[in-house]
């Protein structure tokens, strides 16, 4: 059975149970969150019959993916040191930073609505520089 199927079985059991329903938020928020946590649920269990390598190659793996991760780090920064300004601090305090975009236009004093835009140019930017390596 599919992912889609599952969840398509789960909606159909919801609604022989709509009697269960009572009437405390919307119907389909209802019947979403009924196939958000059944998804879920089959997602553990899929999780329970999965193999697992050895522990020797599991460390081994985990070494090789911290690398290739540190890897793609240090590219986005390369790619990053080249850009313009405001392009790069907005995309580092966002993304390194951790600032929401509420935070990042009362530095700049400009609107939510720039940091936003900013930030997405910006993201843009470092796709396409990675893209030309």
């Amino acid at each position: 059975m599919t992912d889609f199927e599952h969840i398509y079985d789960q909606y159909f059991k919801a609604l022989k149970s709509i009697h269960q329903f009572k009437g405390n938020c919307k119907i389909n928020v209802w019947l979403c969150q009924i196939a958000k946590n059944t998804y879920f649920s089959y997602l553990d269990k899929q999780k329970r019959f999965t193999t697992h390598d050895t522990t020797e190659t599991a460390s081994e793996n985990c070494i090789e993916e911290s690398l290739l991760i540190k890897e793609e780090a240090f590219r986005i920064h390369q790619a990053l040191h080249g850009l313009e300004e405001p392009y790069k601090e907005v995309f580092t305090l966002r993304v390194f930073g951790e600032l929401s975009f509420a935070q990042i236009s009362q530095i700049f004093g400009k609107t939510e609505s720039w940091s936003r835009v900013t930030f997405h140019r910006a993201k843009r930017r470092v796709q396409d520089r990675l893209k030309e390596e």
